[in-house]
């Protein structure tokens, strides 16, 4: 989704219950060649040399931080606390590939730090993060087929392997077998919520949502946040409705919370609906139209907004529910 700009520029620390993930700096230097100057490690990487110099991991910095700054690739320290300090423990990143909407995952930790489950949080934690916030389908990751520490992290989090192949280790000095895995955002935040019922039939969820229309003739998406099902894709502002309400009360009511404006009965109009089958539930959506409200509309659950134009909205990837209701509105708009 080209209209998306992925947050590169002032990357905010992303955390674990034990762990922090942020950009290099120079000073990290010493301790990313003292770490990764291990045999141990650089040989579970393939493009890593061994030995790694002192100059490399300079490099290495610089060049990581030339590739946050353009949004192609995301690398970054992966450090802890010990004695009330901080201490780096290993290093983590994902590459984009924008052509094919994917992200190529890889880790490392600092021999002395395995075994301590250091991997598997940094990893699930960037993962969750990438497929929330980038323009992003799928994940993929290849680990040495002598490794298992590496594929236990990746299936522990998610991954699904998909294939082998092989890939040229500098280390090793050739090529080496690969294990091939991919992710995709039902693996990580798992699918749509419910189950069919014993007799194979599922049962009816219904959500209201509404397109918003400024002044400018835009509409308003919302995106999904990290934590949700379907977390990443863009949809149309709106939830479930609670017991007794009506499509219009539960409209107004999740308006408000989700993105504090205040909107009337009278200001919203009937306009179309979605009728889909996920693998769970079937979903029945009206969507209603509004072009009037009270307030400044701004994400009250850490949700991304986006004021977008109807000629653009198919650019955004958004759940499957959504999609036929964007050239209805094109058209109409």
């Amino acid at each position: 989704m080209s209209a998306s700009k992925p947050p590169a520029a002032g990357f905010a620390p992303l955390t674990t219950e034990r762990l922090t993930l942020r950009p290099y700096c120079p000073d990290d230097a010493a301790e990313l060649h003292r770490l990764i100057n291990d045999w141990e490690v650089t040989r579970n990487l393939a493009a890593v040399p061994f030995p790694y110099s002192r100059a490399l991991a300079e490099d290495w910095i610089r060049s990581a931080g030339e590739s946050l700054a353009g949004g192609s690739a995301y690398h970054l320290v992966i450090s802890g606390a010990e004695d009330g300090r901080e201490i780096v423990v290993g290093g983590i990143g994902l590459r984009v590939d924008a052509a094919a909407r994917a992200g190529h995952l890889g880790y490392w930790v600092g021999r002395r730090y395995w075994g301590h489950g250091v991997a598997s949080e940094a990893a699930g934690r960037l993962a969750r993060w990438a497929l929330a916030n980038l323009d992003l389908a799928k994940l993929r990751a290849s680990v040495a087929t002598d490794n298992p520490a590496s594929v236990a992290v990746l299936r522990r989090i998610g991954f699904r392997h998909v294939g082998q192949a092989t890939e040229v280790f500098l280390a090793r000095g050739g090529e080496q077998d690969v294990l091939s895995f991919e992710a995709t955002r039902d693996d990580l935040f798992g699918p749509p919520e419910a189950e069919p019922s014993a007799d194979g039939s599922r049962p009816l969820l219904l959500v209201v949502a509404c397109a918003l229309i400024d002044i400018d003739g835009r509409v308003l998406l919302a995106r999904r946040p990290e934590g949700k099902t379907m977390a990443g894709l863009w949809e149309f502002p709106g939830g479930k409705l609670r017991p007794g309400e009506t499509p219009e009360a539960a409209l107004i009511r999740e308006l408000g919370e989700e993105l504090g404006i205040d909107v009337a009965t009278n200001c919203l109009a009937p306009f179309a609906f979605a009728s889909h089958a996920y693998a769970g539930f079937h979903l029945l959506m009206p969507l209603f139209l509004c072009r009037r409200w009270k307030g400044r509309a701004e994400g009250r659950e850490g949700q991304a907004l986006a004021w977008v134009r109807p000629d653009k909205l198919a650019e955004y990837s958004m759940p499957e529910a959504d999609r036929p209701l964007v050239p209805l509105l094109r058209d109409f708009l």
